[in-house]
């Protein structure tokens, strides 16, 4: 896959994301995907990433995703920086989070891996 097709990808997902289309980000993840976030932990296989994507969405029902740009950083891989916003429904608590995301690619174009890291202090 080209680096723009791969940019397009992620783009897909923060998109779906945003609108909150679970069943449409699933679609996105190979079955033995993993994902890793350093605000909510690892997960392994699209099933276990579709079920804490539920009840994360359940727990932030108005979240939103803020990327301005995306880079290619490895082979079969793109990374962006974000702002999530979104309100705590547990809480009704405003939160506001920055991280980097690394999205790897299968050579299909299935999420073989996200990794999601706290900004550096």
């Amino acid at each position: 896959m080209t680096n723009e097709q791969l940019i397009e990808l992620a783009r897909k997902y923060v998109t779906l994301s945003n609108d909150h289309d679970l069943a449409r980000i699933k679609c996105l993840f190979a079955s033995d995907a993993t994902y890793h976030s350093a605000y909510f932990g690892t997960y392994q296989g699209s099933d276990a990433i579709h079920t804490m994507m539920t009840s994360f969405f359940a727990r932030f029902p108005d979240v939103h995703w803020e990327v301005l740009e995306y880079r290619n950083n490895e082979k079969n891989s793109v990374e962006f920086a974000f702002t999530m916003t979104g309100t705590d429904a547990s809480t009704s608590e405003s939160v506001t989070r920055h991280g980097l995301e690394h999205i790897y690619f299968t050579s299909g174009g299935l999420i073989q891996h996200i990794a999601v890291y706290k900004p550096e202090s």
